[in-house]
């Protein structure tokens, strides 16, 4: 029987798109959007970047406007949390003591940083970047200075860079501290990690790499506000403000009370449905079979928030396919725009094209002769290019790529 009822848990990216999927597809039924923050579903890509330059507020970070969910007829509610999923009668119980009946449910609960694991990281002047309140928190120390501050950076990953790059860019002196031997080790191939590292230091942020923080400090033995980050081996850096960006864990507590598969995410199948045919999962909190990777995985993008809404919308509706979307991802960081489609991770083989001491280049990572995916920075026709070659089948060699003169816009083969 078809849904009547759809219940959303989360509205962030990944929840709000599903509900204005589904209506766009024409579903006719009850649409309830639970959202844990006061504010209107809004991107959290500027957060580290436009938002604390000033140049992106707060209305232009939402999604749509209020009059959206009215028309749409999508009840949208703010600043509460579900706490119970009740499988058997097929209710949602909220915080707040009501219960909200559904035939089918979306979990787009999506997630939380991780916590600083040593002494000290509760103290003022220790800040995550997540939600909106922790953008303004950050802003309100970054920009409202009235001198150069010393922020020491927890993790190279996107948060981190892009946030040590917003706060060189504010006149800081910013310091990350990463504990693997590259930046974006887990995210791009070597070259790339590399070639970002010394863009990073040539615009005067400190890179300490292989090194772990194993405290903060404050003055005397109080609770005051951290001052020094120390570092294994006894190193002690000062500082004003301390930002952790040290990876994220999903939401999944609603789904282990409720007895529902989960692994790293809430596990899904090709169809983004749960262990419970009822209940669907969809963006950071999912972890579903990708044909890009070879493997499950669990995806943390506005990109995989947004085609993954669609596809569970259209099973909804009763038009399923797999969820075979292409990853694609951004970060900009300075001037530099790094744009990664495909999924590069577990490569052998990488092939730079461009140039780039002008900053203007792509590398191209191949596993065993085939291409999985490109790394491109400040080359958007190589980005788009890629996606569509990579979504079509890739064909492109190595070789073809380490020719002489190679230009993928000219190349021949290139998909329309």
């Amino acid at each position: 029987m078809a849904a009547r009822s759809v219940v959303i848990v989360g509205a962030g990216q990944a929840g709000s798109e599903t509900a204005a999927a589904l209506r766009s597809r024409g579903f006719d039924g009850r649409i309830t959007l639970v959202g844990e923050e006061p504010w209107l579903p809004y991107q959290r890509p500027p957060l580290s970047k436009a938002y604390q330059t000033g140049t992106v507020g707060q209305e232009e970070l939402e999604l749509r406007p209020a009059s959206f969910y009215s028309d749409q007829r999508i009840e949208l509610l703010r600043g509460d949390r579900a706490v119970k999923i009740d499988r058997e009668l097929c209710t949602l119980l909220l915080d707040s003591g009501r219960t909200l009946p559904y035939d089918t449910l979306v979990l787009a609960t999506g997630a939380r940083p991780r916590a600083l694991p040593v002494p000290g990281a509760q103290r003022p002047g220790v800040l995550v970047l997540r939600g909106l309140d922790d953008a303004e928190a950050l802003r309100q120390q970054l920009a409202g200075a009235e001198r150069p501050l010393q922020v020491v950076v927890v993790g190279a990953g996107f948060i981190g860079l892009e946030v040590a790059a917003t706060a060189r860019e504010l006149g800081h002196c910013p310091t990350v501290v990463e504990a693997l031997p590259r930046v974006l080790a887990r995210a791009v191939s070597p070259v790339m990690s590399d070639w970002l590292a010394a863009e990073h230091r040539s615009r005067g942020t400190e890179l300490l790499l292989r090194r772990e923080v194993v405290a903060l400090h404050g003055a005397g033995t109080g609770d005051g506000p951290v001052q020094v980050v120390e570092l294994d081996g006894g190193t002690r850096l000062p500082a004003d403000l301390v930002v952790v960006g040290i990876g994220v864990l999903p939401n999944v507590g609603l789904a282990v009370e409720a007895g529902l598969n989960v692994g790293d995410g809430v596990l899904v199948d090709e169809q983004l449905r749960t262990s419970d045919p009822a209940i669907h999962a969809v963006g950071d909190c999912a972890r579903f079979p990708s044909v890009h990777a070879g493997r499950p995985l669990r995806l943390e993008s506005v990109q995989n928030a947004s085609d993954q809404a669609r596809t569970v919308a259209a099973v909804i509706c009763g038009e399923p396919a797999p969820y075979r979307a292409l990853p694609w991802f951004w970060s900009q960081q300075f001037t530099l725009r790094l744009q990664i489609a495909g999924i590069t991770a577990g490569h052998d083989e990488a092939v730079t094209a461009g140039d780039p001491e002008q900053g203007r280049f792509s590398v191209f990572c191949f596993r065993r002769g085939r291409l999985v995916g490109v790394e491109s920075v400040n080359r958007p026709a190589d980005h788009g290019i890629a996606r569509r070659l990579l979504t079509a089948g890739p064909d492109l060699t190595p070789e073809e790529v380490a020719a002489p003169g190679f230009d993928l816009k000219n190349r021949t083969a290139q998909p329309v």
